[in-house]
């Protein structure tokens, strides 16, 4: 149990968030929805107005969950945390007014970059419903989804109030922690496979009338709970009866809290509780409020799957629709799998993340060609960096590396690609340059230039001056030398044909003089 965190001492200066009138947080989502639907025809059913409104967030989340029994406050402790008077309904008559699970994100009040997703559940044990199996399920959904559980009762911590908290014993019946094929839920399981998956506790002790006193010495709430879930000694029926949900709560919430609450307000105010104003309402009351608001915002933590992957919202829905969709199925839920499930879904997502990143680094305006390919290289070498990064961040449960080398294995694609790309950016435009410096050169050959006596030798300095130019060209790349080479083996045959043709003006040259010579002789 965490026993630094008292109840009994108020914090120095309670936030103003703590109070019903604060408006200081701005929400993106107006007014509570409801997530999963429970209708006696169809059902738990997951909302999709709802899923996509959690979905479209990517920041972590903290999640807190309030269950109890129907009629008992849960929906006024909840628009507390969501810093606002009125949002979950509160509802007036015998009747329970919440049904399924609702759901409210709301910005978090101590954590930028983080949302408090708010779970108000259906009030346990309403004798209209007459399904009790509904409300383990209503039970086990927000054990499953919440970082933080609070657990809301009247009146003290007896026996009784330990028997209406039987769906604790329940929750190894409906819910199994490792996948073993063939196996019933709770075989071969401990605790301790299920902490990893569960929230920490919170006991909301509502219209609570005694002084907390113990053997003569005043104690904290915290020390309350703790004596209230003290086992009987023996092994009889009796022992075992009270003993099984100590025990269980003992075992699977391990981190435990303790909040008392006086009466609001006067009875004939309770039915309108959301209307009434601070100084309408009970001092004592008030103060405890912001003691209980003030510490879940402090000490909840983030979601997070075993091993520590963050929860955002968008996982968040997976596991919503992965939990109901096995609910509906008649299946057991179970945790293991889940989180394979949506460890193939995140790791999927990781890798596309990862692929857009990298493209991102490289730039959609990459300065293509590169002058040298240990330039390009070095390129990319960042941008897998910056991609793997990425990857690691997001990705989990990834033991055997499948989706780690699904990622090397594009990314090396992409190299290729990228060389590709290199080299025949680097070809146009060495393709370009030389027709660009050899345009003279055509023009002189087009024009008969080098058609006289010595015309070749003239060839050969005009065109080793056109090499020298396109050497001097900047940013050809790579195929600078090989394009060059190409273009002068593809000019060789008229290089040819003007040898020729000089040698055979020469010759005819020679053979007038020497006609003249000897004509003159």
């Amino acid at each position: 149990m965490d026993a630094q965190h008292g109840n009994e001492t108020a914090p120095a200066a309670l936030p103003q968030a703590a109070h019903p009138t604060a408006m200081a947080l701005q929400t993106p989502m107006p007014a509570p929805i409801c997530l999963i639907e429970n209708s006696p025809a169809g059902g738990l059913q997951v909302n999709r107005e709802a899923l996509a409104q959690l979905q479209a967030g990517s920041q972590p989340v903290v999640v807190v969950a309030i269950v109890g029994l129907y009629r008992t406050g849960k929906s006024y402790l909840m628009n507390q945390l969501a810093s606002r008077r009125t949002g979950f309904s509160l509802g007036s008559t015998i009747q329970s007014h919440t049904k399924g699970i609702w759901m409210w994100c709301v910005p978090h009040p101590r954590r930028p970059g983080h949302t408090l997703v708010l779970l108000d559940t259906e009030g346990l044990g309403d004798v209209e419903k007459g399904d009790a199996k509904n409300d383990t399920w209503i039970f086990a959904l927000a054990v499953l989804l919440s970082s933080t559980l609070v657990y809301n009762s009247l009146g003290m911590i007896d026996q009784r109030a330990m028997e209406q908290l039987h769906y604790v014993t329940e929750l190894t019946e409906h819910i199994q922690a490792k996948a073993v094929p063939g196996a019933s839920p709770a075989a071969g399981e401990d605790g301790a496979q299920f902490v990893r998956f569960f929230p920490a506790f919170v006991w909301a002790v509502r219209d609570f009338t005694l002084q907390l006193r113990l053997d003569g010495r005043d104690i904290t709430a915290d020390e309350y709970l703790e004596h209230a879930l003290r086992l009987k000694p023996g092994s009889g029926q009796v022992a075992q009866t009270y003993n099984l949900p100590r025990l269980c709560l003992r075992h699977f919430f391990p981190t435990r809290k303790c909040f008392v609450f006086e009466q609001p307000a006067h009875r004939e105010y309770l039915h309108r509780l959301e209307e009434l104003h601070d100084d309408q309402l009970n001092p004592g009351f008030r103060e405890q409020v912001a003691r209980f608001c003030a510490h879940i915002w402090a000490t909840a933590q983030t979601k997070a799957l075993p091993g520590g992957h963050v929860v955002t919202g968008k996982l968040l829905g997976d596991l919503v629709v992965t939990y109901v969709d096995a609910v509906r199925s008649g299946a057991v839920p179970c945790l293991e799998s889940a989180v394979l499930v949506l460890a193939q879904v995140e790791n999927s997502a990781a890798v596309e993340a990862a692929m857009a990143c990298y493209s991102a680094a490289l730039g959609p305006e990459l300065a293509l060609p590169t002058e040298t390919l240990p330039e390009l290289l070095a390129l990319h070498a960042q941008a897998e960096r910056e991609a793997l990064r990425v990857f690691m961040a997001r990705a989990f449960k990834d033991d055997t590396r499948q989706f780690q080398s699904e990622l090397m294995r594009r990314l090396e694609e992409q190299k290729e690609e990228l060389c590709q790309r290199n080299e025949r950016a680097s070809l146009e435009h060495c393709q370009a340059a030389l027709a660009e410096v050899s345009r003279d050169l055509d023009a002189c050959i087009r024009d008969g230039f080098y058609v006289v006596p010595g015309g070749y030798q003239r060839f050969l300095g005009d065109r080793q001056e056109m090499v020298e130019r396109y050497r001097q060209m900047p940013g050809k790349g790579i195929k600078a030398d090989a394009a060059l080479q190409d273009f002068l083996t593809s000019r060789e045959p008229m290089a040819q044909a003007i040898l020729h043709a000089d040698e055979a003006l020469t010759e005819t040259e020679k053979e007038v003089e020497g006609a003249w010579g000897r004509g003159t002789a």
